[in-house]
């Protein structure tokens, strides 16, 4: 269900508005007669503007130490490169360390694993930095999203359609019943997301040569669905 949006604080005064009306009438004693559940949904397609991608670096060595060191390194070189993208939020991610054993259980060596986590609504910035930590670097996940400004101006919005919906739904079910009126027993606003699996050019993805840099991908970040959802109870007026 498409809806116009709203200037930003007339939404939220319209919002406050509805839920304090909706949860006044939740209040008014209930007899447990005549009594109706259900729901209604509004949602909105909306393009994602937000990219999350994940990258390690994993390595071997005889000790412990040596092992840290090599991790430890890559990953501050790593986010030196970053520096170099205000844009884009960058932050350490998991690290893991683990021994490796022969037949007789003897530790022959270390394995570790450590990444680093991206995070921007600029796509080619981010694009551009995953090809240059790329060269060091692997790619362990790549998603898009919906930012939470974005998402938290749209699910505002969403609130006030499903209150309405809501609402209106309630009048007809009062009118199927032969009923005078209704009181809001309770009623509650759920939000949820659906992100689907986003396109990208899997070819930039190629170890490159190392006389050549690794090229940047082409993005294409797809859409989600933004839903709020009213279900509650009505109890009917005769």
């Amino acid at each position: 269900m498409k809806t116009t949006l709203l200037n930003k604080a007339a939404l939220a005064t319209g919002t406050a508005a509805l839920l304090t009306a909706m949860m006044g009438s939740a209040h008014a004693e209930p007899t447990g007669y005549d009594q109706l559940s259900f729901q209604a949904e509004v949602k909105e397609d909306i393009q994602n503007d937000e990219v999350r991608a994940s990258l390690y670096k994993k390595a071997q060595a005889t000790d412990a130490k040596t092992l840290a060191t090599t991790l430890n390194t890559s990953i501050n070189n790593a986010m030196k490169i970053a520096k170099r993208y205000p844009k884009v939020t960058v932050t350490t991610g998991q690290q893991r360390t683990y021994p490796r054993y022969d037949k007789n259980d003897k530790i022959i060596g270390w394995t570790g694993q450590a990444n680093i986590d991206l995070k921007s609504t600029d796509f080619a910035a981010t694009s551009q930095l995953i090809a240059d930590l790329q060269e060091t670097l692997v790619m362990d996940n790549l998603n898009f999203g919906v930012s939470d400004v974005k998402k938290d101006a749209l699910e505002q919005k969403l609130m006030t359609a499903a209150s309405r919906a809501f609402q209106q739904q309630a009048k007809n079910l009062t009118r199927a019943w032969d009923a005078r009126g209704y009181r809001v027993v309770t009623v509650n606003l759920n939000t949820g997301s659906n992100y689907p699996r986003p396109m990208y050019n899997a070819m930039s993805m190629k170890a490159a040569s190392a006389d050549e840099s690794v090229p940047s991908q082409s993005f294409e970040s797809g859409e989600s669905t933004i839903s709020v959802t009213a279900n509650g109870t009505i109890e009917l007026t005769k």
